[in-house]
């Protein structure tokens, strides 16, 4: 298989791309490194790097003739971020993906693999979550990812082009690297390592489903292989632990002794998140297979020697 993947430098795009090379697949990456790292590139030695964006439609159709199918994770990613600047956030994440689907189309391309979010779904009417949940989104983040999520299934009823949108909840784990509208996980894990107290906006009591980055990479794989597939489908763990358990959890895990401080909560924050994963274990037979225990460990340790 020949494959390009978008936001390859970045945290989750490198995992997929480094997954499809170690099972033996060609592949380019397409990135412009504004949130992706040069050193996610150095486990990518045998894939193809161009530095572009997916904004630019005549590059991107370019590439669209080398490959066959399509790994799109290129975005601007977060609820806060896009709060702050809702028209970027569009113009990546909705018209960005647009640039993918035409060049997808006209290129022949047989199927495109999706990185959508939980995001879409706003606040929650009950758990968990099943595909079918109505989707609110609450955010510019939410609308836009929920955007370019019912464009790509516009476009696999329309035209001859398989899509698969994967909805993540709260991925974490290795090449994730500390940002300040990002996930929780390494905020935490920087602050831990530091000696600096953790900040726990709200209770603490509310909950995630925290989803490892290689069961997400295998998710991907799993839905390039879906032959005459088309839909969406929650990618998780399907199973919630409190911020404060996972606080517990990671100070248990390093040697600094830090305290835990509660601040007010925030706009736009999701109180509980719990994914149903049945429909993804049926049509993509995929299930995950990394504890949250073990992919701490794992995850905590990689943010040390990286210093994230």
């Amino acid at each position: 298989m020949k494959a390009l993947v978008t936001g390859g430098a970045g945290f989750i795009g490198s995992n997929v791309a480094k997954l499809l090379l170690e099972n033996g697949h060609e592949v380019v990456v397409l990135d412009n490194l504004s949130t992706g790292y040069r050193e996610n590139l150095e486990a990518l030695q045998q894939a193809a790097f161009v530095e572009g964006d997916i904004r630019d439609g005549e590059l991107v159709a370019k590439l669209m003739q080398r490959v066959e199918v399509v790994f799109h994770l290129a975005a601007s990613v977060g609820n806060r971020r896009s709060i702050d600047n809702p028209i970027l956030d569009s113009q990546i994440n909705v018209i960005g993906t647009l640039h993918v689907l035409e060049g997808a189309r006209h290129a022949g391309i047989r199927k495109v693999v999706y990185s959508s979010s939980a995001g879409i779904f706003g606040e929650l009417k009950h758990l968990p979550i099943a595909e079918d949940h109505p989707t609110e989104p609450d955010t510019p983040y939410g609308v836009s990812k929920l955007s370019a999520e019912k464009l790509c299934l516009v476009y696999a009823q329309l035209y001859p082009l398989e899509a698969i949108c994967l909805r993540y909840f709260n991925v974490y784990g290795v090449n994730q690297r500390y940002d300040a509208y990002g996930n929780v996980m390494p905020i935490f894990a920087r602050w831990l390592l530091n000696g600096e107290p953790l900040l726990i906006y709200d209770d603490g009591e509310q909950t995630r489903d925290f989803v490892n980055v290689r069961d997400v990479a295998r998710a991907n794989l799993l839905a390039a292989h879906a032959e005459g597939l088309s839909g969406a489908f929650n990618i998780a763990s399907g199973e919630a632990i409190t911020i404060n358990h996972l606080a517990e959890l990671m100070r248990g895990m390093v040697d600094e002794d830090v305290g835990v401080e509660y601040q007010p909560p925030r706009k736009g924050d999701v109180r509980d998140s719990l994914a149903d994963i049945s429909l993804a274990n049926k049509e993509l037979g995929y299930s995950p297979s990394v504890d949250i225990e073990n992919g701490l460990k794992e995850y905590i340790a990689w943010a040390a020697k990286e210093m994230i």
